[in-house]
């Protein structure tokens, strides 16, 4: 699953867009992998969506396998990075020039 987040990421992006395109991959997949972009048009995401991101990984914690965030937004890889131990599965954080190789590390097995 891919999702391009551009500026402002809302809670009603995710209840609208994000967690109905997951639910619809976990009726497909017994796995979730995530390809996540995160482009210099990126200006933040709102506690609403913050929330519904956190609860949606809660509800499907076994079920992730694999997650690549595309950034060059600073505080974005650190905050993965400093938050990686909670996070389910394998993470890799990639700069947005290496995003043709987190959409291959995303599909290879």
């Amino acid at each position: 699953m891919g999702i391009v987040a551009k500026e402002r990421v809302t809670e009603r992006d995710y209840l609208e867009v994000v967690i109905p395109a997951i639910e619809k991959s976990l009726k497909r997949n017994a796995k979730l992998r995530l390809y996540y972009e995160l482009g210099s048009q990126f200006s933040g995401i709102d506690f609403g969506a913050e929330w519904e991101d956190l609860k949606v990984g809660i509800e499907h914690l076994s079920r992730w396998e694999r997650m690549a965030v595309v950034t060059d937004v600073a505080w974005i890889s650190h905050a993965v990075g400093a938050f990686r131990f909670l996070m389910p599965g394998e993470l890799r954080v990639f700069t947005t020039a290496q995003a043709s190789e987190a959409r291959e590390w995303i599909v290879t097995a």
